[in-house]
């Protein structure tokens, strides 16, 4: 009986230091940056962001017809803004996670809405556009916007849901500059 008493002892403390090691958060946990999401605009430290709609098209270009690409794109429409300051307001990372993949928003279109600089109380729209694999073209993802180079630390990360399921198609796009609307 003792000896019983001993294993089941042995198994609970096992199962006691899984469970802990399970919970722990990683050391680099410490740095991770905060998800703000929501539905519609989204504020952050220094963010307020929207999407205005999505669309696929297989050819991309630029406003003045100075840059063209064919591919699988995704063109996102952004409505963005400064909350309280100017300081660092600027969508400096856009990523797009759909079915455990991330994908970083184009560098090769110009005229998007990256390293755009924002106003307080005054929206600027722009686009974000992604480069998809073949055969991608629907499904739920999110949206992640961040002021911070690379990897925000301690920072917060604006996530907005994107339907892909609903975004529409388009024979071509072409991009037009940021564009700062009021309220």
């Amino acid at each position: 009986m003792r000896r019983a008493r001993l294993w089941l002892i042995g198994g609970t403390l096992v199962l006691a230091a899984g469970l802990v090691s399970a919970v722990t958060p990683s050391e680099d946990a410490v740095y991770d940056a905060f998800l703000v999401r929501g539905d519609g605009p989204v504020t952050g430290r220094t963010l307020i962001a929207d999407v205005d709609g999505a669309t696929f098209t297989p050819t991309i270009s630029s406003s003045g017809g100075d840059w063209e690409a064919e591919g699988n794109w995704l063109v996102v429409e952004v409505i963005a803004s400064a909350p309280t300051t100017e300081v660092d307001a600027e969508i400096a990372i856009a990523t797009l996670r759909l079915d455990g993949r991330v994908f970083q928003a184009s560098e090769r279109v110009r005229d998007s809405i990256v390293k755009t600089r924002l106003h307080v109380g005054t929206d600027t729209r722009g686009i974000l556009a992604f480069e998809l694999p073949a055969g991608i073209d629907g499904g739920r993802g999110e949206l992640r916007l961040t002021t911070q180079y690379l990897t925000p630390q301690l920072d917060d990360v604006v996530v907005l849901p994107l339907s892909l399921d609903d975004a529409e198609h388009a024979p071509r796009i072409d991009v037009d500059r940021p564009e700062v609307t009021g309220r």
